[in-house]
């Protein structure tokens, strides 16, 4: 079973309709006694990254998060979930993240449309169980105006270009991050999901 994380300011239904549709079971939860009780946790996110922090801060979840990650609990974020799980952000003003990867979220710079939005295709880096059985190449749907610039060698799997090297999907060790939206994203992100789910059995 895998907890969806409600601290206001998520896609909840869209991932777990999608986890639905794939046979995974999941609930969405602020309750820290039944997110302790999952074996796998998604951090949805839409929003600002400081606003994101304060609501996680303010109910505990932070600590819970880290807490359940060090019992090795497969934990996924993404788009403003998988920039949570960095060091910091610089959206609006200077805020801490959840930290379990260093590095920075920063504005997209260059000669591009900001926000990103729309369908980028994946170029891989790194092997990762989340892409287990995609191909590269495979299109994605993006939304967002910052972006990870990665402060550790070995985490980037998946990437994109737009403007600067868009990490797409990161990971390290139980932790994964999905900038795009894999439930919005075809066959190639539902796909990402059901590998995600595989790691919990």
């Amino acid at each position: 079973m895998i907890a969806i994380v409600d601290y206001g300011m998520g896609n909840l239904k869209s991932v777990q309709k999608a986890l639905t549709f794939l046979n995974i079971d999941s609930f969405i939860s602020s309750e820290k006694d039944e997110i302790s009780r999952s074996k796998g946790i998604i951090i949805p996110g839409v929003g600002a990254f400081p606003d994101a922090m304060e609501n996680i801060k303010k109910d505990g979840l932070d600590l819970l998060i880290k807490e359940e990650a060090k019992k090795e609990k497969p934990i996924l974020g993404i788009c403003l979930g998988m920039q949570l799980l960095f060091e910091e952000g610089e959206e609006i003003c200077n805020s801490k993240g959840l930290g379990f990867l260093k590095g920075k979220v920063v504005e997209i710079q260059g000669d591009v449309k900001v926000p990103h939005m729309g369908w980028n295709n994946l170029k891989f880096q790194e092997e990762s169980l989340l892409l287990k059985g995609v191909k590269e190449g495979s299109f994605a749907y993006f939304v967002h105006s910052y972006y990870a610039k990665l402060g550790e060698e070995g985490i980037l799997n998946a990437y994109t270009e737009y403007g600067v090297n868009i990490p797409a999907i990161v990971s390290k060790d139980n932790i994964f991050g999905i900038q795009f939206h894999p439930e919005k994203s075809g066959e190639a992100g539902m796909k990402i999901l059901k590998n995600f789910g595989e790691l919990i059995k």
